[in-house]
């Protein structure tokens, strides 16, 4: 598996990309940086593949019929995901369908020029799917704020609901109702087999209480109790290899090293279970440190 990650960061770029955010909630611009520098591509398992940055997860689904693509992260990531996939021998007018995580500019700004690109048709859940067509973010999401950045946008953005199946070519995922991080937030769960092995991949949404200063999870029970059905959603899924928007949230470079190519390794059936665990933690400690300031 090639996961050498090259030395040279692309910090002007990155900083760019959030340029009129100053003050607003989101990544600073040297953690966009890390977010996006380049990786190489590589395979996951059977016909799952990593094209994304070393921050920033985008997944590549491969059919004879067509694609899969989920997340296109920043706008500046586009390229670089295009360029992995050339480099894994694919197409990128071979992509027939990009789905999304959630809709932050950090996962779905490349989107717009993914699609343009490749013509593929767009998926997401409401109110996600509102999102990719203005480009604003919704005034429920916690890291809402007016001065962020508009996302690029698409013309169309057909909507998905929770448990509906979706079949792109050969290839069917499940969709799973994620939301907390953000009020649209996507999980995706489909099978990969190679050779006589098949394991049923998770793609898990991010589940951390990220904010805008200010916000307070304690005074939003509605979104304390979207992350509880998101939580249960994960932990009684089928996971045998889960996959994050972030790759350091479920340790996917770490996880594939130690696979060293063996199809078997890769197999980690409690995986979104310690996500959930994790993420619990986050949750129950970001609300204690609401707590403990003493503001209602």
């Amino acid at each position: 598996m090639l996961m050498k990650i090259r030395l040279a960061l692309v910090a002007a770029v990155a900083a760019g990309a959030f340029a009129g955010m100053a003050g607003a909630a989101g990544p600073s611009p040297a953690d966009l940086a890390k977010f996006n520098a380049p990786v190489e591509p590589f395979k996951i398992f059977g016909n799952t593949y990593y094209v994304g940055t070393q921050g920033l997860s985008s997944v590549l689904i491969t059919s004879d019929f067509g694609h899969v693509l989920i997340d296109g992260g920043l706008p500046t990531t586009a390229p670089l995901i295009e360029e992995n996939i050339r480099k894994l021998g694919f197409k990128v007018e071979d992509i027939k369908a990009i789905l999304q995580s959630h809709a932050h500019p950090d996962h779905v700004g490349g989107i717009a020029q993914l699609q343009k690109d490749s013509g593929a048709a767009v998926y997401a859940r409401r109110p996600a799917d509102e999102v990719m067509r203005t480009g604003k973010l919704p005034p429920e999401d916690p890291q809402y704020d007016r001065r962020m950045a508009k996302i690029p946008t698409v013309q169309t953005a057909w909507v998905v609901h929770g448990d509906q199946l979706l079949g792109v070519g050969s290839v069917r995922l499940r969709v799973y109702a994620t939301p907390g991080h953000t009020p649209g937030g996507t999980s995706w769960t489909w099978e990969s087999c190679e050779e006589k092995t098949c394991l049923q991949i998770v793609y898990a949404d991010s589940l951390s209480p990220v904010s805008r200063d200010k916000y307070r999870f304690s005074d939003h029970p509605e979104v304390l109790a979207q992350f509880e059905e998101s939580f249960k959603t994960l932990e009684g899924a089928k996971c045998d290899v889960i996959l994050t928007p972030h790759p350091e949230m479920s340790s996917l470079f770490e996880r594939l090293q130690n696979a060293g190519g063996k199809p078997d390794k890769v197999k980690d059936s409690d995986g979104c279970k310690k996500y959930v665990a994790a993420s619990r933690q986050k949750l129950a400690d970001r609300l204690e440190m609401e707590k403990a300031s003493g503001h209602k």
